[in-house]
């Protein structure tokens, strides 16, 4: 039986703008003394991964991340490979990641892309971070793919939304964030919000298949309310995850299962 070398892991699910939920969940178990080892994302959970990973707090993240303009963050394109440009949050990382490679982090991190030429998950630690965490952010259609040594990578949710695969048995407790619930919509319109609807939906079901292997899962339902593509209410998400999460630490059980 492999050694488990880290007292606790993060896994940290895609979900676009709905991400920002990641922060509060992070804010509320840092309150309660918890921190993270080990750090696991997809997509916006890589986003929100990479900056923990490299020693910002979840309040200075959601000061770089947040704005009132999805413009500012993604802008049209001529479609191609992609409907959309994620340059914005590209230039946020640029001018604000500290490490520029994995082995730089202060917090070890994998970060899950999907490899479309090969039809594969790959689970990255280690190279440099900035095209494998755009790569892990290109929701397909809607963004096109990121090239890296001649592989054209995309979303890391298309084949693992809850990337807890590369950590759970080196990880002695498992904690993870699910942003992707879904519920009935009455009517959809326009190619991007229909684009947007059908990648979710493929995300929903990471949330029943792995719930078992976590100490503590939280996945809020009311995220269900909010796009993955509007980035304006992201202190609501952030609130949102935080007082999630402060609920579930309440629970007698799960504050036993983490040694509280």
């Amino acid at each position: 039986m492999e050694e488990k070398k880290f007292r606790t892991g993060f896994v940290l699910s895609g979900g676009g703008a709905r991400g920002f939920a990641h922060l509060g969940f992070i804010q509320a178990l840092n309150e309660a003394g918890i921190f993270p080892d080990l750090i696991s994302g997809t997509s916006a959970g890589a986003l929100i991964g990479v900056l923990i990973a490299d020693g910002y707090s979840p309040k200075e993240i959601l000061r770089l991340l947040h704005t009132n303009s999805r413009l500012e963050l993604m802008r049209p394109t001529m479609p191609r490979e992609g409907l959309l440009q994620i340059s914005g949050i590209q230039k946020i990382l640029k001018a604000n990641l500290r490490a520029t490679k994995f082995e730089e982090l202060k917090i070890p991190l994998y970060v899950t892309a999907s490899d479309i030429n090969n039809g594969k998950v790959v689970y990255f630690s280690s190279g440099d971070l900035l095209d494998i965490v755009m790569a892990s952010m290109s929701i397909p259609v809607l963004f096109q793919p990121v090239m890296i040594d001649n592989i054209q990578y995309v979303d890391g949710g298309v084949f693992d939304n809850l990337p807890v695969h590369p950590i759970e048995k080196k990880c002695e407790t498992l904690i993870g964030s699910f942003v992707n619930p879904v519920g009935r919509i009455e009517k959809l319109s326009g190619l991007i919000n229909i684009a947007e609807r059908t990648f979710t939906l493929n995300l929903a079901k990471e949330v029943t298949e792995k719930s078992d292997k976590f100490d503590l899962l939280v996945a809020p339902p009311a995220l269900r309310n909010y796009g993955i593509l509007d980035p304006d209410k992201a202190e609501e998400l952030f609130s949102l995850g935080y007082n999630a999460t402060r609920e579930k630490l309440r629970d007698e059980e799960i504050r036993k299962a983490l040694k509280l």
